[in-house]
């Protein structure tokens, strides 16, 4: 596909439907996508994918209610709260969007459109359905204490394998600080402790049911790294068999993390899907 065009960026920010000012990046011209990042991350989460994407679509890039720079919300963040932003966002836009979701973003993604909001196509990259439920409970307990503790290290450990379920070997390596698919955070980049307690809520407050997303039935881009460490791939081999138009593509030798590690390859099948839908 082309390379990356230089295209006039926009940022600001709008009100949701309970007062929450949610921050928002807007690059390119076309068909609106917006594109919903996951846990940790913010703005510039799809930004390398959005770069490949702005000579043919508007992409839109909101930060997650309690990821600056937006407002935090309530405590106690369920997914409807996000369902509400995504809707607000498309009131503003004016028109049905295609929706594209990465990891937590993607779970969003799926409630959005099962929610009945005007939403043309889904893009998803491996959304975590096996993380929920009153098990994460705990774990958001102990999260809080580490972060108010100021051991983020632990905390980030914390959630790597009780909610990511990084294998023990890569997560060691993450400790010895061997280099890995995971981008380390730059001391620039805000402190996403609050947006990650409110995640852990919405997933604590959610059900690991896959079935349930048959009643979604536009139609979606599943993508998936061949790498990517169980339960991911049953929980989207499940997910795949649930969802009535799917078109599911894997990227051989990738993880959890090739949005950020191949996003050439990522935005080449965006960019082949949305067009016919």
């Amino acid at each position: 596909m082309p390379s990356a065009v230089e295209l006039p960026e926009s940022s600001g920010s709008f009100a949701s439907f309970d007062g929450t000012a949610i921050g928002c990046r807007r690059i390119g011209s076309g068909p609106p996508v917006i594109m919903v990042h996951g846990s940790g991350g913010g703005l510039h989460s799809w930004q390398p994918v959005a770069e490949q994407l702005a000579d043919r679509f508007e992409l839109w890039l909101p930060a997650r209610r309690g990821y600056a720079p937006s407002g935090s919300g309530r405590s106690g963040k369920r997914f409807a709260d996000e369902v509400g932003d995504v809707g607000a966002l498309i009131d503003s836009i004016g028109r049905p969007v295609h929706l594209a979701g990465m990891s937590y973003g993607a779970t969003v993604a799926l409630h959005a459109a099962a929610a009945g909001l005007p939403v043309r196509s889904l893009v998803l990259w491996e959304p975590p359905l096996y993380a929920a439920g009153e098990e994460l409970a705990p774990v958001l307990d102990e999260f809080e204490q580490l972060t108010a503790q100021g051991d983020r290290r632990r905390a980030d450990r914390l959630l790597a394998e009780k909610v990511a379920r990084v294998p023990a070997a890569l997560l060691d390596l993450m400790d010895q600080g061997e280099p890995t698919d995971v981008a380390e955070p730059t001391d620039d980049e805000p402190a996403d402790a609050p947006g990650w307690c409110r995640d852990l809520a919405s997933m604590a407050a959610d059900t690991a049911e896959v079935e349930r997303w048959s009643a979604v039935t536009v139609p979606t881009l599943l993508m998936r790294g061949a790498d990517t460490w169980q339960p991911m791939p049953e929980t989207l081999d499940r997910l795949a068999t649930a969802l009535p138009r799917v078109t599911l593509t894997t990227f051989p030798g990738q993880t959890h993390f090739a949005p950020s590690v191949i996003p050439e390859a990522v935005a080449a099948e965006i960019a082949d899907f949305l067009p016919r839908h």
